[in-house]
């Protein structure tokens, strides 16, 4: 027998929330959190790379290779959570509380599966597919091993995206923040002792990942049992019928296959990358978290909008989702800026930390980076752009510009530049540089299109995108 739905009181009360109150209000409510959420994951990675420089330089050349991989891999988790989670978000939004939770509970279902499949076909081969995805032979040597255990972490980490998903469907951001500080204290704190107190390899860096994702598979196991809400997961709610399947799948579809190629192709660019030296794909590698600091909070923003949008459309007030999507542009746009500005004034600081004492090491990280800060500001527009695409929909369109922004504003550049000119490592910030404010430029023409005709479609004037609802 199928069991009843309903909202809790909080639920209830954050519906209402993000469908009525001031619209800059729900966006930095929902968005904020997020964007620290984001922030702290960063802060993560670069206290990661940190910890592995400790070993050696080769090291963290050998992770932030392998790390492109992994987020290929994830597209698959990743990619599922965010389009799924849009028809969450908007039956949430419509009041279909009952779809709201056979799509939650099939969700999990759908994320158990992929996680099966992905374990059974490259644990026992990774070596085979490391040296498909072309990893240079000096990484495989303590690759392999890493990477076995990065494919349990991988499992781990679908569960935990799609629950955090639906929590971001809900608007629990704190709950999101607070959960995602427990596993990064944790996971420092592994990583500490074993690289530090133990002197042990990459593969226990691996393992303290492991560790510290289970923290909040626990505490998503324990949240998820609330078989009376809508939010809850619910073996009877699970179906693969058409009408609850297949909306999630065919929004999913287009963004699996826009984060697997995004990644992919940072593969190809890490690649390429070798050509110099094994230490410039290190050097790469730190740059871009360098440079998550200033855009990694436009993606908590991004997150947080593209629920709001929804549920907002979902409710049938497709005016506020514009404003939503107004006031992302604004927010990412000062957040950037501030950030970006901050890395620029103590990047000699910022760079020593990861050098290791290795004075070109560093003027290689700094070199590159110079580069890639000038498109800070424009991946903030992007994302405020895809914000309001995933939101209404458009999955298609947001897998041609993170197509356009790799495979054709990335890597056919650094070709050119490896071929035609001896400008060496700084070819990497160049590319980054070019492919980032490109892809700006890009989402920029796409979205003014894409709003035009949502206008049409919704018959709703542009002009009241930021003005405030009437009573």
């Amino acid at each position: 027998m199928e069991s009843k739905a309903a909202l809790s009181e909080k639920d209830r009360k954050f519906r209402d929330f993000s469908l009525n109150a001031p619209m800059w209000k729900v966006v930095l409510h929902v968005g904020a959190p997020l964007a620290l959420y984001q922030s702290l994951n960063q802060l993560f990675k670069i206290l990661d790379s940190m910890m592995a420089s400790h070993i050696s330089p080769s090291a963290v050349s050998t992770i932030s290779y392998l790390s492109q991989l992994e987020l290929t891999l994830s597209a698959l988790g990743s990619g599922l959570a965010i389009g799924a989670s849009i028809k969450v978000s908007e039956a949430y939004g419509a009041g279909d509380f009952q779809l709201v939770q056979k799509r939650v509970s099939s969700l999990f279902a759908l994320c158990a599966i992929v996680a099966a499949l992905l374990l059974g076909i490259l644990f026992p081969f990774a070596p085979q597919f490391l040296r498909f995805a072309g990893t240079p032979e000096e990484f495989l040597a303590d690759g392999v091993s890493y990477f076995r255990l990065d494919l349990i972490g991988l499992a781990i980490t679908f569960f935990n995206n799609v629950y955090i998903a639906i929590e971001r469907s809900r608007g629990n951001s704190k709950r999101i923040l607070r959960l995602n500080m427990a596993v990064i204290g944790a996971k420092l704190c592994l990583t500490a002792l074993f690289v530090y107190g133990l002197q042990m390899g990459i593969h226990m860096i691996a393992l303290a990942t492991i560790l510290s994702q289970s923290v909040m598979l626990s505490c998503a196991v324990f949240y998820m049992r609330q078989p009376g809400n809508a939010f809850g997961f619910s073996l009877s709610g699970i179906s693969l019928s058409k009408e609850v399947v297949a909306p999630m799948l065919l929004l999913s579809g287009p963004v699996v296959m826009e984060k697997a190629a995004f990644s992919l192709g940072k593969v190809f660019i890490n690649s390429m990358s070798t050509v110099y030296s094994a230490l410039t794909v290190g050097a790469l590698g730190i740059s871009n978290n360098i440079g998550g600091i200033s855009t990694s909070p436009q993606t908590g923003f991004e997150d947080g909008s593209c629920a709001v949008i929804s549920q907002n459309l979902g409710a049938g007030q497709p005016l506020r989702a514009f404003q939503a999507f107004g006031w992302t542009i604004v927010v990412n746009t000062i957040v950037s800026g501030i950030l970006l500005s901050l890395n620029l004034i103590f990047l000699d600081q910022i760079t020593g930390l990861f050098a290791g004492g290795d004075s070109a090491f560093q003027a290689m990280i700094i070199s590159i980076y110079r580069y890639e800060a000038m498109g800070a500001i424009p991946l903030g527009i992007n994302a405020s752009v895809l914000a309001l695409l995933y939101g209404f929909g458009r999955t298609k369109i947001t897998l041609f510009i993170n197509f356009c922004r790799v495979f054709v504003f990335r890597v056919p550049v650094l070709w050119y530049l490896q071929h035609f000119t001896d400008l060496g490592s700084s070819s990497l910030g160049i590319v980054m540089a070019v492919s980032n404010i490109s892809v700006g430029v890009l989402a920029c023409i796409i979205g003014a299109i894409e709003i035009r005709r949502i206008c049409r479609e919704y018959s709703i004037s542009f002009a009241g995108m930021l003005q405030p609802k009437r009573a």
